[in-house]
């Protein structure tokens, strides 16, 4: 979910490499010591300068600042649990949120159908077991089917209960109930339009957008209006709508952000962003939401009927949900994430070696499939040498460098007994700053360590995403800003390599076409619209 209108109007756009040279120069984006030119899409080429006036310094807003340097690493927006069938659904809800809280820290909410038929919403700011503490907030929400959702804030969003989701709504119809994961790369042109004709809006968030386009569609039934809204989205969008009687479960037609179903022993069915959660309620695994596809299910006689939204586009699933952030124990896309992070680490050590090392280490938690991939290809020893610790909280400006350092420590502490006197070889699954790899280089050293070799077990992150991934701007990217060689001296470690594009794309072989790797190579498969000029009308 982009949920300040400042990630919705960062309009970029990559000029595409047309075939030959541009494209091979594309190939090569990784090693380019600056930003590659960006480009506007209007739908007349007048408009540049105005659109670029709309232009903020990022993609998406988040502050990336010097207190939080212990964690440079994107950060999924949202997560997705709904279920519909149980007597316990607001409760199977809040489990299954417990286990997606990766996928967004700072806001959670659950909306339940009560047993009289009416929607009611209990959401806060924090971890979900903060908001859902007391238990008579879970309490107020009996009834059989319920859709909850975890976010992480952006800027201007941070203490603002408004935006936290699932976002509910009364219209003519009835009460309808939305949560949504991903961006809409047209939000900001949707709501110029909505508001010329009227709509009032009480957020930042682009998923207002959505709950506007169905009060305003002329269709019937709610099906028809959920299908002529979605039409008109572009960008990423993985929703769960929920009325007094349905769940509707959508996919944007490439497929960008995961959606899964699954189904209880008792015959309730389960929608997911990751399979962990359905694990952790005892829903097994059926399916995925197919990109492009609307499933209904009708709780009054839990029929579920399948649409398709749109027609066919091409799948861009994001990479970056197997490289970092679903959990090692999901299935995302089809693929056991795991195993496809120990390909990666096994590629890595085919592509890049570290002869001189004596052992490989994980940058615990995200790296260690990836680092045990590394040491088996290569036959080295593996050994746990960092240990993160997950209680230590966020870590607040501190005034000199060797304080930070410090708190740094508080999250990752080095087993000396692994690390004195040997070369280490350090597995982490990207590099987007560089704060935390340099960080994590002296912390090594000054455990005795002789030689520190980087490995990483993804290409370099060149460009921000568009799509509901909160990324710093190209301008803070380190491999956006610096060639090879410059990372590593900036990075302090003795050598520096990233798993190649060519290297990623071979690993999946014939589906390497269904993914999207725009922070990579810079290719986005949707582009930014700029807003239609509107007239307006003045006030008297």
């Amino acid at each position: 979910m982009g949920t300040a209108a400042a990630a919705a109007t960062r309009l970029l756009l990559h000029h595409h490499a047309a075939a030959g040279s541009e494209r091979h120069r594309a190939q090569q984006l990784r090693y380019s010591a600056g930003p590659f030119p960006l480009s506007l899409r209007s739908r007349s080429s007048g408009r540049d300068a105005a659109a670029g006036a709309l232009l903020p310094d990022r993609v998406t807003p988040f502050s990336y600042g010097t207190d939080d340097d212990a964690d440079d690493h994107p950060r999924e927006e949202c997560g997705l649990v709904g279920v519909v069938g149980d007597p316990d659904a607001a409760s199977l809800c809040y489990l299954g949120l417990q286990k997606l809280q990766h996928r967004g820290e700072e806001g959670a909410g659950i909306v339940a159908v009560g047993g009289d038929g009416k929607l009611k919403s209990v959401t806060g700011l924090g971890l979900v077991a903060d908001v859902f503490g007391d238990p008579a907030r879970l309490a107020s929400l009996p009834g059989p089917a319920a859709i909850g959702h975890v976010r992480y804030s952006t800027a201007g969003a941070a203490a603002s209960l408004r935006n936290v989701q699932p976002f509910l709504a009364g219209y003519r119809f009835g009460q309808v109930a939305v949560a949504h994961n991903g961006n809409l790369v047209n939000y900001q042109a949707l709501r110029s339009k909505l508001e010329a004709r009227g709509s009032i809006f009480n957020t930042s968030s682009d998923t207002e957008v959505i709950l506007h386009l169905i009060a305003t569609s002329l269709s019937r039934p709610l099906l028809a209006r959920v299908c002529d809204a979605c039409e008109r989205l572009e960008g990423a969008y993985s929703l769960l709508f929920l009325t007094a009687d349905k769940m509707f479960a959508v996919r944007d037609p490439h497929g960008f952000r995961p959606l899964v179903m699954g189904r209880r022993r008792n015959g309730a069915v389960v929608f997911a962003s990751e399979t962990c959660a359905l694990d952790l309620i005892d829903a097994t695994y059926e399916r995925e939401v197919q990109p492009g596809e609307v499933v209904v299910v009708d709780r009054r006689d839990m029929s579920v009927a399948s649409a398709c939204l749109v027609p066919h586009r091409p799948r861009r699933a994001c990479v970056f949900e197997h490289i970092y952030f679903a959990l090692p124990n999901s299935v995302v896309f089809s693929h056991a994430v795991h195993e496809r992070r120990t390909a990666f680490g096994r590629a890595l050590a085919e592509e890049s070696p570290a002869p001189t090392a004596d052992v490989v280490i994980p940058v615990p938690d995200s790296g260690f499939y990836a680092a045990l991939g590394f040491a088996r290809a290569s036959g080295l020893e593996f050994q746990q040498g960092l240990i993160r610790w997950h209680y230590s909280g966020r870590s607040f400006i501190q005034p000199t460098q060797a304080i930070r350092d410090l708190a740094v420590k508080l999250k990752l502490a080095p087993v000396r007994g692994v690390i004195r006197g040997k070369s280490v070889v350090v597995v982490d699954d990207s590099l987007v700053r560089g704060t935390t790899s340099s960080k994590i280089v002296r912390l090594l050293r000054n455990a005795g360590a002789r030689e520190v070799h980087m490995r990483i077990a993804s290409p370099p992150v060149v460009g921000s995403c568009l799509y509901g991934i909160d990324t710093p701007s190209e301008g803070e990217l380190i491999s956006n800003r610096m060639d090879l060689e410059g990372v590593r001296r900036e990075i302090g470690c003795d050598s520096l390599a990233f798993l190649s594009l060519d290297k990623l794309h071979g690993i999946y072989g014939n589906e390497a076409g269904d993914y999207c790797d725009a922070c990579f190579s810079k290719n986005y498969p949707v582009l930014p619209t700029v807003p239609e000029p509107v007239v307006e009308l003045e006030e008297v």
